[in-house]
Order: structure tokens, then sequence, then C-alpha cells
């Protein structure tokens, strides 16, 4: 398969018409090899857009929704970005490929091994994972200028909006199995303002703290 040519028109049928702009995020749909962060036996899939099974019952989310969140990070070249739940690694490559430095915390250790080879035999250095629940951030790191969940959690865990610098603001999907909504939380000096953005289905967000 020619790979850049399936991404090419992976961003040319499935992003581009539906309202994603940037051109950050468009150079970077096409550049990073999402092949590769996906599972050999799984990567006929790969440029469909819908999700893929990276194992453990996770999955590499549709390249639209990957787009359509990277867009509303809103990131560039110094940008602080925490990420709970890396995955497949491939939502973090695309944040770092625009720009930004990614701390990225993932709860398996399997998972979190595979995406940290992949990511490094991509070049994706500015990259950093840990193995732990990421439910509790990564507050040494902290503050962050965004902070992007991956997974869908009950509520906001307690822990995360502390880790947040004034200003920025966190994705965030929440809900059942059935039905989530990603919101968007901004910190501002004397309040939170949310927004919800879009439906949406992730796999539900393991860990021991509750929310806030």
């Amino acid at each position: 398969m020619d790979h850049a040519a399936a991404r090419a028109l992976m961003v040319e049928q499935h992003i581009a018409p539906r309202h994603i702009s940037d051109p950050r995020v468009l150079d970077a749909m096409r550049s990073v090899p999402r092949h590769l962060f996906i599972p050999e036996a799984n990567r006929d899939l790969t440029y469909r857009d819908g999700p893929v099974g990276i194992g453990r019952g996770q999955t590499i989310s549709q390249p639209y929704l990957v787009a359509y969140m990277s867009q509303m990070m809103v990131v560039g070249p110094g940008t602080k970005v925490l990420e709970i739940g890396t995955g497949s690694g491939y939502q973090a490559a695309i944040l770092a490929h625009m720009g930004a430095t990614v701390y990225s915390v993932e709860i398996l250790p399997d998972i979190a091994e595979r995406a940290a080879t992949t990511l490094a035999e991509s070049g994706y250095t500015s990259v950093h994972l840990k193995v732990g629940d990421g439910l509790y951030g990564w507050e040494e790191k902290a503050p962050f200028d965004r902070i992007i969940v991956t997974a869908s959690p009950a509520g906001i865990p307690h822990p995360l909006p502390q880790q947040l610098r004034q200003g920025g603001f966190m994705l965030v999907p929440t809900g059942d199995r059935k039905e989530q909504m990603l919101y968007r939380y901004t910190r501002r000096p004397h309040e939170w303002v949310q927004d919800s953005l879009t439906p949406v289905l992730f796999v539900p967000m393991t860990g021991d703290v509750s929310e806030g």
C-alpha cells in the first residue's frame, strides 16, 4: 500500500470536507504514519473512518475524531499538553507533529510500552509517557496549557482541573457506554466555563479517583 497516498485520500474524503480547516491539523493527518500505530493484523482498516482495535479492549479513534479534537485543542509550538489515555500513541503523535510537547499517561503497561516504541521509532521525541492512573494526571509536570482525555470518565476527575493553568482548557468526554458528550472546560480566574462540543463514544476510563 502507498500509505502516503492513503493518508492524503483519508484527509480529502473524511476530514477536510467536515470543517477541519486548521492547516497544522491537515498536515499532521497527512504526515503521521497512522498504520504504524495499529497492530499488523488490523492494518487493512487503517484509513477507513472508524475506530480500530489495538488490543486489551482499547481502540485507536476514527481519523475524523482525532482531527476534530486536535483542531479544538488549538496547539502549536511550545504548547504543553497533558494527555490522559495514551492508547496507541497516535493522538499524541498528531499533537506533537503540530508542535506541542505532550505528557501522556497510560494505565495499561503493555499498551504504554507498545505506544512508546512506536512513537520513538516514528521520531516523536516531544511525547513523554508514563504508566499510571491517568485520573491523577501528572502533577509534577503541571501546570499544562491543555489537557485532553481520550477515554470516558463518569465525571471530571478532581485532580485534573488543578493541573491546568489559568486560561487553559481541557477536552473531556463524559457519559455512559451508549451516550457521551465531548465537553471543553476553560479555566478562568474565578470560574470554569463549560462548552458542549459534539456527541462521541469512547471506551470507559478506568481508575480509582472520584469525580470532583
